[in-house]
């Protein structure tokens, strides 16, 4: 796996968090805007560029392809990156308290 716990990009966050449910192009797009509350909206050449880099790196797979629509799922690897980022994210969050408590020099 290629990420190994570096910063990912918010579209490679928000596309594999949208993929714990299989979806073909148009649903990811939706699914995205509505996953973060419409404050990321990605366009098809965004998220075609996203999901082409993230299969060459096997982080999704193509599930389905009927010849109109592909339908892509991430894979377990897929699924680790998320995990590992998803922390990475928290723990910067936390590390944000000295923003509410101020300085601790103590």
């Amino acid at each position: 796996m290629k990420q190994a716990g570096g910063p990912m990009t918010e579209a490679m966050y928000y596309v594999l968090l949208t993929l714990m449910n299989p979806s073909h192009g148009y649903q990811l797009m939706q699914a995205i805007t509505e996953v973060s509350s419409g404050r990321v909206k990605m366009g098809p050449g965004t998220l075609y560029g996203v999901l082409a880099r993230m299969q060459k790196e096997g982080l999704i797979v193509l599930a389905d392809n009927d010849g109109r629509r592909k339908t892509y799922a991430i894979t377990a690897d897929g699924e680790q990156a998320l995990r590992q980022e998803y922390h990475r994210l928290v723990a910067m969050i936390e590390d944000g308290v000295l923003l509410k408590e101020g300085d601790r020099d103590a």
